[in-house]
């Protein structure tokens, strides 16, 4: 792992710390990145392994938040993006935010972070992760109704290929069938699965569970 892999935004912050602390805590995110997918709990340590030595810097934070997520502890993941977020991080952190109240057991909190200004402001991938996340928190409420209106504004696009858009589909799917709507479920599956290029959900398998 070499100091350069990191993105250039993100080695701009580590500016204001010593050249080598800055080349060690470049080198744990370019490895907290690299296993993130693979090793989350290997990326958490080496996220960890920056925060002590830098622990005031933005990215930093939000790595360790990052991590925390992908392992599922979503206190720390809470804690830490929230820091990031206070350091005045440039990410979308909201969405990963919503979800980690809904992690820890506060659905409604979630609900009322949709609300928000910084929420208004989101736009693209982002308002659409952070709709699939209260559509799920409406969810865990048992509030379908609410959740799928949600997810029907605006209406999903079937001609959009993408993991985003494959995720959109595949919750509206989970939603319908909640509502005991399997026919319209089926229907979304289908349309999750041809925009699934990436193959990110199991929807294909859901469909055989169905029909």
């Amino acid at each position: 792992m070499e100091a350069k892999q990191l993105a250039p935004d993100v080695r701009s912050e580590l500016i204001t710390l010593d050249k080598s602390t800055a080349d060690v805590v470049a080198r744990h995110l370019v490895a907290a990145g690299e296993l993130l997918e693979e090793d989350p709990a290997a990326a958490l340590e080496h996220a960890r392994a920056a925060r002590a030595r830098s622990g005031r810097i933005a990215a930093v934070r939000e790595a360790v938040g990052i991590a925390a997520y992908y392992c599922g502890d979503w206190a720390q993941a809470l804690a830490e993006l929230r820091a990031a977020r206070r350091m005045g991080s440039k990410s979308a952190l909201l969405p990963l935010i919503a979800d980690c109240e809904r992690g820890v057991g506060r659905p409604e909190r979630a609900v009322e972070l949709a609300r928000s200004e910084e929420a208004l402001q989101l736009t693209g991938d982002d308002a659409d992760e952070l709709r699939i996340v209260v559509a799920g928190a409406r969810s865990d409420l048992g509030q379908h109704e609410q959740a799928l209106a949600l997810l029907a504004r605006p209406p999903l696009d079937a001609t959009r290929l993408g993991t985003t858009n494959a995720r959109l589909f595949y919750v509206y799917a989970e939603t319908l069938l909640a509502l005991g709507r399997t026919e319209d479920a089926v229907q979304a599956f289908l349309n999750a699965a041809a925009v699934d290029v990436e193959g990110v959900t199991d929807a294909e398998e859901r469909l055989t569970e169905l029909t």
